[in-house]
């Protein structure tokens, strides 16, 4: 039997993770580095992944891989895998991490974030790169660890995949109704089928020795606006929002042999939000 140290550890494990230059992204790949495992930051936006891979180098000390590519684009991401290929020979643990946020915005006579007002083209936007982004990464990484013949899938869900956005955390005093911002349906829409992808793909490659789970992280302070944060904290029994290194612990989980036994499941880190 393994002790629990050693189920902890990721030691020359290959991990890629998509929106490897945003704020989770940082914190996916510092706890992979830490555990021995060799983190892969794939992002469209090239200047903020270096920024990120420096002091991901900074920081711990590993110089990771990083890869430019659109997770929209097929042929991108095959050759981002012929690129990890070339370089690590191999591929463990893939984290379906980009997605785009769509904002609240200010209302107005033509508000875009009111379902009457939503435009198709974001909808559309916001879904192939939040969903069919994550589908194309499991298509291409996802077959590639099949072959190989093990692997682990996370797909980074939210709060918001298992419950609906409260409204009136966005509500502005003396607009009407009508006028009133909300939070976009494309970012329920998105998460709630990441959670549908995740049970999917546990089934389909359980055969081949892969496992697929969602993380699904509440609300995470990043300097939003006082009156948001007071609002928000008041829906949460911890009566706060995380931060952003408190996810550290399930990524460790959910991408080891701690959770060997763990397939198609939802893992919601939410501060209890989502149980009142």
């Amino acid at each position: 039997m393994a002790s629990v140290e050693t189920l902890f550890r990721l030691d020359d494990r290959v991990a890629l993770i998509t929106g490897g230059a945003g704020l989770l992204g940082y914190q996916h790949a510092a706890t992979i580095a830490a555990l021995g495992g060799l983190p892969v930051l794939l992002d469209i936006n090239a200047a903020e992944l270096m920024k990120n891979a420096a002091r991901l180098e900074a920081e711990t000390g590993y110089k990771a891989l990083t890869l430019v590519a659109d997770i929209t684009d097929v042929d991108a991401l095959r050759s981002a895998d012929e690129q990890v290929q070339a370089h690590h020979g191999r591929l463990d643990i893939l984290i379906n991490n980009a997605a785009r946020n769509p904002k609240v915005e200010k209302a107005g006579d033509q508000d875009f974030s009111r379902l009457e007002h939503f435009p198709w083209e974001q909808w559309r936007l916001d879904l192939d790169v939040g969903l069919g982004g994550a589908f194309n990464c499991a298509k291409v990484f996802g077959s590639q660890m099949a072959r190989q013949g093990s692997g682990v899938i996370i797909n980074i869900a939210s709060d918001l995949g298992v419950i609906a956005p409260d409204q009136r955390l966005y509500r502005v005093e003396g607009l009407e109704p009508d006028n009133q911002p909300v939070k976009p349906v494309t970012y329920s829409v998105v998460k709630h089928g990441l959670i549908g992808l995740t049970k999917y793909l546990a089934t389909y490659w359980c055969e081949q020795g892969i496992r697929c789970n969602a993380l699904s992280p509440g609300g995470v302070y990043a300097g939003q606006n006082d009156v948001f944060v007071a609002k928000l904290t008041q829906l949460i029994p911890l009566g706060r929002m995380a931060g952003a290194d408190e996810y550290r612990g399930a990524i460790a989980f959910l991408c080891s042999d701690a959770s060997s036994y763990m397939n198609g499941a939802n893992l919601v880190i939410d501060g209890g939000r989502s149980t009142w």
